[in-house]
């Protein structure tokens, strides 16, 4: 007789079923069918402190360590219940605060930018580091340069960039979306540098199967909520 048939003949001599008495009409999934429950665990516990030896009793140490086990094994079940109603209920919330983003412009990492209603425009560049130099350049989606702002040496943190819509020359810049680079120098070397422009969100994706959701905004596509440096 295998070990799984053996235990389960000790357990039905008892009167006790995997998930608790025996005799109970329930159906059960192949993982509750390799379980015992707290009321099975306790009653064969109960059983084995009554039909122990007297002169080898179950050691006071062994018992403890067999309540321990089952009551950590119990406890992470019931935490996960826990978490997963936590992830469902914060799952919603983040749809709920998605969907309240529609129609309204955030500001994210990306590199295409849209003018306001008087053709200024507004972007942050983050600066992990102290800069030189900073030098923002705007162009046209050709790629034609528009406009070349130098900001001179700026320390760590946000810079606010703001455009007037004008070129180079001074003339009017043509309509958009433009695309905006950064780039910073330091000690002699040019690197490129992020940029955080403000975008519209068009609509959102709610992910199947419980995934985030996602913002869909023009000129940049998918963005997730952690993507979200500030709401407009």
């Amino acid at each position: 007789m295998s070990g799984v048939a053996s235990f389960d003949d000790t357990l039905s001599k008892l009167g006790i079923g995997r998930q608790g008495v025996a005799g109970t009409p329930r159906l059960q999934t192949a993982v509750e069918a390799n379980m015992l429950g707290q009321e099975a665990f306790l009653k064969l516990m109960t059983e084995q402190l009554k039909n122990q030896d007297p002169f080898e009793p179950v050691k006071n140490e062994n018992m403890v360590a067999q309540m321990a086990q089952f009551s950590s094994v119990t406890g992470i079940s019931e935490m996960n219940k826990t978490l997963k109603s936590v992830a469902d209920q914060l799952g919603g919330a983040n749809a709920a605060q998605a969907v309240s983003y529609v129609g309204r412009a955030v500001l994210v990492e990306g590199n295409t930018a849209y003018a306001a209603a008087d053709g200024s425009l507004s972007a942050v560049a983050p600066l992990e580091e102290g800069a030189d130099e900073l030098v923002v350049q705007i162009s046209d989606q050709a790629g034609n340069l528009l406009r070349t702002i130098n900001y001179g040496a700026q320390g760590k943190g946000d810079v606010e960039v703001n455009w007037d819509g004008k070129t180079d020359e001074g003339g009017t810049a043509p309509a958009g979306p433009y695309k905006i680079t950064a780039s910073a120098l330091r000690n002699g070397t040019r690197v490129a540098s992020p940029v955080a422009v403000w975008a519209p969100v068009t609509s959102v994706s709610l992910g199947s199967g419980g995934g985030a959701p996602m913002l869909n905004l023009a000129g940049l596509g998918q963005q997730p909520l952690t993507a979200v440096r500030q709401v407009g």
